[in-house]
């Protein structure tokens, strides 16, 4: 049987409403993130009261700190329920997220706008297994470079897009943090939308027993990933790439 372009999977159940929900969801977190942190680099004052040049690193070094946290435990979730459930789960956590921030922006409670930072960081931290193990459940082995170079693709478009958007927004004469604070709800009632077209995905292991501490989980894993060189390599080239991806973002406010 001949192989598809990889861009044949967008005409398929189950895979396109998948990339969608992870596509709004990338470019949600970047609309806010990025909204915020101009405001709180060029309007300090009124805006979290912070230094103008370390506003950025802030507001980054908040956003990955549940990464860090919680990534382990996450892992064990998308391992112990199903990956639509998980998903549907997610974006109704970042409606109500979405709802929050657009509270803080609104009414300029900058505590609150702090807290959606964490709690988006928090949202894409339990996405973020579910999104690598989403995948294999649904693509054939042929279809699966293709498939996760598709998901990254638009990560990383969707990222961009996002930046650009958010900065846009912000910038409107007189309503910039209503309008950021409009689209970002709808994008997450739009990725909820999506959330909800994505076929069922069986837990591979229903009976895990979670543990909830992060730290020796976290500990465990980082163990097991360093029994296996090429998946100990593959894990610190990833991270480096989105740290100096992160640098690059807080550079160019």
């Amino acid at each position: 049987m001949s192989e598809r372009s990889q861009f044949g999977l967008l005409t398929e159940r189950r895979f396109l409403p998948f990339f969608l929900t992870q596509f709004f969801g990338a470019a949600n977190d970047n609309v806010f993130k990025f909204a915020f942190t101009v405001l709180a680099t060029y309007s300090a004052a009124q805006w979290g009261g912070m230094d103008p040049k370390s506003a950025g690193a802030v507001i980054g070094g908040i956003f990955i700190l549940p990464f860090v946290l919680f990534s382990a435990t996450a892992g064990q979730l998308a391992d112990k329920f199903d990956k639509a459930a998980m998903i549907r789960f997610v974006k109704n956590l970042e409606i109500a997220i979405m709802l929050a921030i657009a509270t803080g922006f609104v009414g300029q409670i900058v505590a609150l706008l702090f807290a959606g930072v964490f709690l988006m960081g928090l949202h894409s931290t339990l996405f973020g297994p579910v999104k690598y193990a989403y995948l294999p459940q649904h693509l054939r082995e042929t279809e699966l470079v293709g498939g996760n170079g598709m998901v990254e693709m638009g990560t990383f478009v969707a990222i961009l897009l996002g930046t650009i958007l958010g900065g846009v927004l912000v910038g409107l004469p007189g309503a910039g943090p209503d309008w950021v604070a409009a689209v970002s709800v709808s994008l997450a009632v739009i990725g909820r939308i999506a959330a909800g077209f994505v076929p069922a995905s069986p837990a591979p292991d229903p009976r895990l027993a979670i543990n909830w501490n992060p730290v020796s989980e976290t500990v465990k894993n980082l163990g097991h990933a360093r029994s296996n060189r090429t998946v100990f390599l593959s894990l610190l080239g990833i991270s480096w790439l989105w740290f100096f991806g992160s640098i690059f973002l807080t550079t160019f406010t």
